[in-house]
């Protein structure tokens, strides 16, 4: 096993060539990468447009993480590893002549394991000779007791290969195999409906014939137990699709969030916002109900269809179910058109109702008491009304799609039945009765997915922003040989809101390593509108920006931040409901180093956050936020300054941070701020 681990192995010199590889072999889309050469395997992968997620490694924990990990490069002193596969408990080792290789994950962790576990090696030899271990159990327990010794040491990381969420939506499907797995659902649906018209075919064929003894009655009692895995594998297969295309649209809707162009989103209303929040839940949960029911029944109603066709109804019948399918899709067309007319009174009415909460003590003094709830009662009214129209569609589309059917199928056979089977078989008008029911039950799942599916179409145009924006990939990073004396150079720079006048004009400035720039003016002048444009949070109109001699779309945004970071106004910046530490490395690849976590507990001492730190039951690891440990505005504003500092910039740029901070606070703030700042841009009022 040990020979297979080494011919697996691949020089430290041959990173890009591995990780090329190993995204073909795992089937992830890769981009050329731009010219010079990356440093560093996160940046190597990140040159090729994937994503890098590094995972720490421990002895406790390590099985697991490398079962897990496929496709990753684990880094190990001989060399790096390319885990490309799993199978069973093995793990295929992608090695330099590209040739698949299973070894056990025992072999490769206990090779990771093997320096950290040498020092241990002979104590732990000498305590199981002690204890007269036998030879057959003696590996497994060597082993056990190695990893507790080594408890939670760290052995360093592996990387994980994986697809941005904004690329290609299909090649991610594709990627996690949810397409196979579809393709999958959809087969055991249809051999699970087969199996349920052969044992109605056996049952009937026996009564029809007069001939139902015991082995017609055990062949269809067979039959439908036969089922029983096949619902079984059916829903976990549902339920695992749900699962992975549900997280995938949550990763994809959430790196289009952090995408969208803030102007955008200041000028929506809090109400606004939880609309579309809303309505990325409907999405996922109608769509996806929507969309398994759609499926089984297409299969369902191919298979009805099949029925009427080999009965006595024929062909009729068939073009006859047809027809109804097509007046189903088109009542659903007009269904979706009212569903769209209430989801808008609806989204109106959850407007209204955060905006008028939010502005409540605004209303109670402006506005004469009878006059509160006017504009509430007319949106209510009219949302009741949509609501009515809107049940009203659905209650036809149901009625129609199956009790419409049911009653025309059955009348489709009346002059068949009249007829004395018309030269068919009594089993012949069976089968169409059976076929006609089966029909019925089709339609009724389709008329009710419908209804799923156009919610889901209509919420889809309030996600459909989000889901865009995240499709905008960035450019491949480009290699920092050397920092450039010239950090920033802006000429002629203007910017204008959409549809507004110029509020910035002509600006140029040039800032060079080691500046201390102080940026001053009365509000509304411009001032964090130019830090916005210089920190790439706002596209300029017109000029010229520059990062070391790169714009914008070059570096890309992950590019363009490596070089300028910023502290936004205290409005615009925001504590999440994470640790403390989260929210301070949370510019940094996370999980965070114990360098990291030791840097940003350094940064904190500087700023006069010491004493917080202390008070904190889990010190750096504390919960903050809204839900956990609650921040004065001062400690924020340093919080604010911290996460720009430990992102390691270039240029740093602070807007209005020191406006909450006392005289000594504001003192050690500065002495931070100046002594790790490799060029500074402070805003302030005059």
């Amino acid at each position: 096993m040990r020979d297979l681990l080494n011919a697996s192995l691949w020089p430290a010199d041959s990173a890009a060539q591995l990780v090329e590889s190993l995204a073909h072999r795992a089937g992830m889309p890769v981009q050329a990468p731009s010219g010079g050469s990356a440093a560093g395997l996160t940046q190597t992968i990140a040159a090729l447009g994937l994503e890098a997620e590094p995972v720490r490694l421990v002895p406790a924990d390590l099985d697991r993480a490398l079962r897990e990990a496929p496709p990753a490069v684990l880094p190990l002193p001989g060399g790096l590893l390319a885990l490309a596969a799993l199978r069973g408990r093995r793990i295929g080792l992608l090695g330099p002549d590209l040739r698949l290789r299973y070894v056990p994950g025992e072999v490769i962790s206990d090779f990771a394991c093997a320096e950290a576990e040498a020092p241990h090696a002979g104590e732990v030899n000498d305590l199981l000779q002690v204890c007269g271990i036998t030879p057959s159990r003696r590996a497994a327990a060597r082993r056990a007791l190695l990893r507790e010794r080594l408890g939670t040491v760290p052995l360093g990381e592996l990387v994980q290969l994986r697809t941005p969420p904004g690329s290609s939506f299909p090649a991610q499907l594709r990627e996690g195999r949810l397409l196979a797995r579809l393709a999958a659902y959809a087969g055991v649906h249809a051999l699970e409906y087969l199996l349920l018209l052969l044992a109605w075919w056996v049952l009937g064929e026996g009564a029809l014939s007069g001939r139902t003894d015991h082995g017609w009655l055990w062949a269809w009692t067979l039959l439908l137990l036969s089922m029983a895995p096949l619902r079984m594998w059916m829903l976990w297969l549902q339920g695992w699709l749900a699962i992975g295309v549900g997280g995938m649209l949550k990763q994809r809707l959430l790196a289009g969030a952090l995408a969208l162009d803030p102007d955008c989103l200041r000028r929506q209303g809090s109400g606004q916002l939880l609309g579309r929040v809303v309505e990325a839940e409907t999405v996922e949960s109608l769509a996806l109900g929507g969309g398994f029911g759609a499926l089984a029944a297409t299969v369902e109603l191919v298979l009805a269809a099949c029925v009427l066709l080999a009965g006595a109804g024929g062909v009729p019948l068939a073009v006859l179910l047809a027809g109804f399918v097509a007046a189903t899709a088109g009542l659903g067309l007009a269904f979706a058109r009212r569903r769209r007319t209430w989801t808008a009174a609806r989204l109106a009415l959850t407007e209204d109702l955060v905006e008028g909460m939010a502005g409540h003590r605004t209303r109670l003094a402006q506005q004469a008491p009878e006059a509160w709830h006017e504009g509430e009662d007319r949106s209510l009214a009219d949302y009741l009304h949509q609501a009515g129209v809107m049940d009203r569609r659905a209650v036809v589309l149901a009625a129609l799609a199956s009790r419409g059917w049911l009653v025309a199928g059955l009348a489709g056979l009346v002059p068949t039945f009249l007829s004395g089977g018309g030269g068919g078989s009594t089993a012949a008008l069976a089968v169409s009765l059976g076929g006609v029911l089966l029909a019925h039950r089709a339609l009724r799942r389709l008329a009710a997915s419908i209804t799923q599916l156009a919610g889901a179409a209509i919420a889809w145009e309030a996600v459909r922003p989000m889901f865009s924006a995240a499709g905008v990939l960035p450019a491949p990073p480009i290699p920092e040989d050397a920092p450039a004396a010239v950090l920033l150079d802006a000429q002629d720079l203007a910017y204008a809101h959409a549809g507004g006048r110029p509020v910035l004009r002509g600006a140029s400035l040039r800032i060079l390593s080691g500046d201390r720039l102080l940026l001053e003016g009365e509000s509304g002048g411009g001032k964090s509108t130019l830090a916005a444009v210089l920190v790439g949070l706002r596209e300029p109109s017109s000029g010229l920006l520059l990062a070391g001699g790169l714009d914008r779309r070059t570096l890309g945004p992950g590019g363009w931040r490596r070089r300028v970071v910023a502290a936004p106004q205290y409005h615009e910046n925001h504590i999440l409901c994470a640790s403390l530490a989260f929210n301070l490395l949370m510019g940094r690849a996370w999980p965070p180093r114990q360098a990291d976590l030791d840097e940003a507990w350094y940064v904190c001492q500087e700023l006069g956050l010491g004493p917080l730190l202390q008070r904190m039951p889990a010190g750096i690891f504390q919960s903050v936020g809204d839900t956990g440990w609650q921040l004065s505005q001062g400690e924020r504003s340093r919080v604010f300054i911290a996460r720009a500092l430990l992102q390691g910039a270039g240029l740093v740029v602070l807007d209005e941070s020191f406006a909450a901070l006392d005289p000594e606070n504001l003192r050690r703030a500065m002495d931070c701020v100046l002594k790790r700042s490799p060029a500074l841009l402070v805003v302030a009022h005059p």
